[in-house]
C-alpha cells in the first residue's frame, strides 16, 4: 500500500484561493459600509429630534455620535 502526500500546494488552489480572498474582501468592505451607512442615517435622525425629545431619551445632542457608536466605543 502506498501513501501519498502533497508538499505544495497546487497552481490552481493557490489562484482560487486568491479569487475567493479578492471577493472576501469585497463582501466585508460593502458590509462595513453599509453598516456605517445605517449608523449615518441614524444620527441624521436623532439630530433632527427636538431638545425634548432627546432628553425624553435622557440623551444630550453632543452625546448622538457616541450613542450611535457606543457598541464600537469602549469608554
Amino acid at each position: 500500500m502506498a501513501y501519498l502526500t502533497q508538499t505544495q500546494p497546487s497552481f490552481v488552489a493557490a489562484i482560487w484561493n486568491g479569487i475567493t480572498g479578492f471577493f472576501t474582501s469585497v463582501s466585508r468592505a460593502l458590509t462595513i459600509s453599509a453598516a456605517m451607512d445605517a449608523r449615518m442615517q441614524r444620527i441624521e435622525a436623532l439630530n433632527a429630534k427636538t431638545d425634548e425629545e432627546l432628553a425624553a431619551m435622557n440623551l444630550r445632542r453632543t452625546d448622538i455620535t457616541a450613542y450611535v457608536f457606543r457598541d464600537l466605543m469602549h469608554v
